[in-house]
């Protein structure tokens, strides 16, 4: 794959410099710097490359290669995305094909974008959380290499997106993703297909249960091929594994078995893993932060970095490497909600990261999930980055208390790239019409829920004013304050006064 990759990165290197020149429509360039991982950003004088990394896993060899990467370039503008990967932004046109060959290098695919195969997700805790039930990212490795091996060969009608879920906190969405594995107490997988967020957002569709972890790739395969034979590649808007549900209504389990059975028949990928064992000797700590996590390994830590908005700059990664440099077996994970988890710290070096890591979220609000917004992105109507940054400012002076106010979960239009349909709080970028006239909005959704067995896409309220949100916001948190309980009860047991509060605004 890294020879082939080469050879199609001089191909790239002159279709992005005929873009930059004027030769290609955005369009045009689109179609094929997507596969790549590259987009022009809004305004078409600088692109952005999305890294690929399985899991979100990033160990510190590779965490030093993307810091060395973006001081080479002098990239300074990173976001934390809600696919477990790095987004890199702001890159002149004439760097972008050194950049993607530099990563090759040092073991990152950019592979993956437009019509393929997307960052494979797993839970970002999956092997040291307690309460699992087994740690489901040596299948997650499997999946994504034969994934990456069949970018050349398959050409399906759109992008597919496979997760591994290791308990129902589901944080990956595996119930309700193209592709799901979601792990039993029993060691084995139920698995879900053809869900989706997005424009006509659907759960997926239970296909199997007790399935042994040997036979996942079988139905990675199968996906791939059912896909390919019943996906839409005439009308794109409709060429999403979700679209296939109403296509063959009570035909679609039997037909997905029969692709099914074809790669049972053809064998040959039968899934063997090692387990991970964490060997690491930890030593307790008293925990005094909501960001400090105990691992199902004794006397060993996860520390939480939410950083605002999911961006980033080189220096602060540089201080978090410095830190966590000589820490015998501390790796990063980033979650889909834009947060960067520190695992295997001993109580020490837990408390030496969370120094390091200040700059972290500190409130629920905080943690609130943006994609990275009109500003830059071509398909966005509004800026969600600037939007949180907004909400922040003008909260932080109430100083409400840390769960007063919920994640907010923000995407500047209708793709779900910041998963507004499963946030307590979600916003997602419109044209509201008033006097004939267009008014900047959001539309807001309340009561979306990823857990599983409780999964359930937010109800759409209405549209609300971009500056009217913050206040409402405020409003908000003074409610939920003087109620004495935290969001979640408030939304629970004063849910009239919820929707009153947000039908003043919308």
């Amino acid at each position: 794959m890294d020879e082939q990759l080469k050879k199609q990165i001089e191909e790239f290197r002159e279709k992005t410099e005929k873009f930059s020149k004027g030769e290609i429509n955005v369009a045009e360039y689109k179609s094929f710097s997507g596969k790549f991982g590259s987009y022009a950003q809004r305004g078409a004088k600088t692109g952005m490359l999305r890294l690929r990394l399985a899991g979100g896993q990033l160990s510190k060899e590779k965490f030093k290669s993307l810091i060395d990467l973006c001081e080479k370039y002098d990239i300074n503008h990173i976001h934390c995305t809600t696919c477990q990967t790095f987004q890199l932004h702001d890159l002149p046109f004439n760097i972008i094909a050194d950049v993607i060959t530099d990563a090759i290098e040092n073991g990152f695919y950019c592979i993956g974008g437009g019509d393929f195969p997307r960052n494979v997700m797993v839970s970002p805790l999956s092997g040291v959380e307690k309460d699992e039930n087994f740690d489901v990212f040596p299948y997650a490795q499997k999946a994504a290499d034969y994934l990456i091996s069949q970018i050349e060969t398959v050409k399906m009608p759109r992008k597919l997106k496979v997760c591994f879920s290791n308990s129902p906190a589901n944080a990956v969405h595996a119930t309700f993703r193209d592709l799901g594995f979601v792990s039993r107490p029993d060691g084995k997988f139920d698995v879900y297909c053809a869900g989706g967020m997005g424009a006509n957002p659907r759960m997926g569709v239970k296909i199997a249960e007790k399935t042994d972890g040997t036979q996942v790739l079988y139905y990675v395969k199968a996906m791939i091929s059912f896909f390919c034979k019943y996906g839409n590649y005439e009308v794109r808007s409709k060429a999403r594994t979700r679209y296939i549900q109403e296509e063959l209504g009570d035909e679609f389990t039997e037909k997905f078995n029969i692709e099914l059975q074809k790669a049972l028949d053809e064998g040959g990928l039968d899934c063997n893993i090692t387990e991970n064992k964490v060997t690491k000797i930890g030593c307790k700590a008293e925990i005094n932060s909501r960001r400090i996590i105990e691992q199902k390994q004794k006397g060993l830590y996860a520390v939480k970095f939410h950083p605002i908005g999911g961006i980033l700059n080189v220096n602060i990664l540089k201080d978090l490497f410095n830190t966590i440099r000589d820490m015998p077996d501390v790796s990063l994970r980033i979650s889909p909600d834009e947060t960067i988890y520190i695992i295997n710290c001993d109580g020490m070096e837990a408390q030496e990261v969370l120094k390091a890591t200040e700059c972290s979220a500190k409130t629920d609000i905080e943690e609130s999930v943006a994609c990275i917004g009109a500003s830059i992105c071509q398909q966005g109507l509004r800026d969600s980055q600037e939007l949180l940054k907004q909400i922040i400012e003008k909260v932080k002076p109430f100083n409400f208390p840390a769960d007063a106010l919920p994640v907010l979960h923000i995407s500047g239009c209708r793709s779900s790239c910041g998963t507004h349909q499963i946030g307590k709080i979600g916003f997602h970028g419109k044209v509201k019409m008033i006097d004939k006239k267009p008014l900047p909005g959001f539309a807001v959704s309340i009561s979306g829920n990823d857990e599983q067995g409780n999964e359930n896409f937010g109800e759409e309220l209405g549209v609300m004013a971009s500056d009217d949100i913050p206040e409402f916001v405020i409003e908000l948190g003074k409610a939920v304050t003087e109620s004495g309980m935290d969001y979640e009860k408030f939304a629970s047991e004063k849910e009239s006064v919820l929707r009153e509060i947000i039908n003043k605004y919308v």
